[in-house]
């Protein structure tokens, strides 16, 4: 009995000292939910990977840091409240949905879990989506998508625009990066607009749209989405064609058995988190911003030094240039501004574009190969006494004499044939003959022979 209660005496001064959701953190497995089937067996199932973010790390983010606080005014006590099933059935039935948001044993798992251990989180979402909803709304609504789907996010990204997932999906709508690429968003080593708030949200309602032709289901949609389309076809099949979520549930991969029914909880506690205690958290909505379009490479240290804005914010408000570099010449590129700096951008853009450039570019564009000195062999003459080795060495001199005769360069934008001839101290003729021009018509960017 004494044992049985020091035991309580410290879970009442981890809640005192943590919280509850700190108990959840230490008791509650991270990786999956168990469930029986109706047979009475134990089922494991994976939750998504999203489920996994801390906390904290959802607050590392610079909109998060600056614009998202606790709200110390609101008194919930920071406990979960519990409900009869009757009573979870019917939120969700009067939930303002077209797609189907039924209630099972597997449901409440994630609605426990959501509402649980990870109610810091769904706080935290709950401020984010005055940043993000907005986007997805008007995405969804240009491709005639369920405004449902806008919770999608949650479940795949728990609303952070830099997530990757372990197998390399990105973004808030966690693209791979063979299907961003085929509904348009650009993916390089300088570019990656699966980061990007707007243009993922808007190649999202594209795909959710084109998978709903193909199904005419929505939960058949979102499972595709999650596994992909084949995976689903194969669990169609396997359940002797029913095309219904629920009856290909067995056939389904771990994790997108549990894809459906997290995002039916996550439509659930994005609505009725008041039932359950949960705060959100306090929202200050960022600076009003602007785009202004670029033809040039610029770096985000230029504009945050010349303008006197926060790189941090830069880079929040630019989450798809992974490495700070602003691609303008490879194509017209946009870059969102605080719409105070938009100005101060277009006065001093020349100085922007000069400030530390040597810096912050090191990549050569042309580079010069000296040929004049040849390098001294390694080798003794003693290694080459057998008589097949001393024809190779002969053979390998006479190579590298002919190599030396030769010489090319790059032509320049505005450079003439009499130019060049000039600099490389020859003639029009020679270059004419070495290079087999008849005319005078030579195009920037090739190699020309001068030696």
């Amino acid at each position: 009995m004494k044992k049985l209660n020091r035991k309580l005496i410290t879970l009442a001064l981890a809640t005192l000292l943590c919280g509850t959701s700190s108990l959840y953190a230490q008791t509650d497995d991270d990786k999956e939910i168990k469930v029986k089937d109706k047979d009475g067996n134990e089922e494991v199932i994976d939750v998504p990977e999203s489920m996994d973010t801390e906390f904290d790390d959802l607050l590392e983010e610079y909109y998060s840091k600056n614009y998202l606080k606790v709200d110390d005014d609101c008194n919930y006590r920071d406990e979960n409240r519990t409900y009869e099933k009757e009573v979870y059935i019917d939120r969700l039935k009067r939930l303002p949905n077209i797609m189907e948001m039924p209630y099972n044993e597997i449901v409440q798992k994630f609605i426990d879990r959501y509402t649980g251990r990870l109610r810091r989180s769904v706080s935290y979402m709950l401020g984010a989506s005055n940043f993000y909803m907005p986007i997805f709304e008007d995405a969804l609504m240009a491709y005639d998508v369920p405004l449902e789907l806008k919770y999608l996010p949650v479940i795949e990204s728990a609303l952070n625009p830099k997530a990757t997932s372990r197998v390399g999906a990105a973004g808030l709508w966690q693209f791979m990066p063979s299907t961003g690429k085929q509904y348009g968003l650009e993916i390089n080593s300088l570019v990656d607009e699966r980061r990007d708030p707007v243009k993922s949200s808007y190649a999202a309602a594209r795909f959710l749209r084109d998978l709903y032709k193909i199904y005419g289901d929505w939960s058949l949609v979102i499972a595709a989405y999650n596994c992909g389309p084949e995976n689903v076809r194969k669990a169609i099949q396997r359940s002797n064609g029913k095309a219904d979520y629920w009856s290909i549930y067995p056939y389904l991969p771990r994790e997108t058995k549990g894809y459906v029914p997290a995002f039916i909880a996550a439509n659930y506690v994005m609505t009725y988190y008041c039932d359950h205690n949960i705060c959100p958290m306090r929202t200050t909505l960022p600076a009003k911003t602007d785009t202004v379009t670029v033809t040039r490479d610029v770096h985000l240290k230029q504009i945050a030094d010349v303008c006197g804005v926060s790189l941090d914010e830069l880079r929040a408000l630019n989450p798809q240039y992974r490495r700070d570099i602003v691609n303008g010449n490879s194509k017209p590129s946009a870059i969102r501004l605080p719409i105070s700096v938009v100005n101060s951008f277009i006065s001093n853009e020349d100085s922007i574009y000069n400030y530390q450039a040597d810096q912050l570019f090191t990549r050569r564009s042309l580079v010069e190969v000296d040929e004049s000195v040849q390098p001294r062999s390694s080798y003794s003459r003693k290694s080459y006494s057998s008589s097949s080795s001393t024809g190779r060495s002969k053979k390998g001199k006479r190579n590298r004499k002919k190599s030396t005769r030769s010489k090319s360069v790059t032509i320049k934008n505005g450079d003439t044939l009499s130019e060049i001839a000039a600099r490389h101290h020859t003639t029009v003729k020679k270059l004419r003959k070495l290079n087999g021009i008849s005319g005078s018509n030579i195009r920037a960017g090739k190699k020309i022979k001068v030696k």
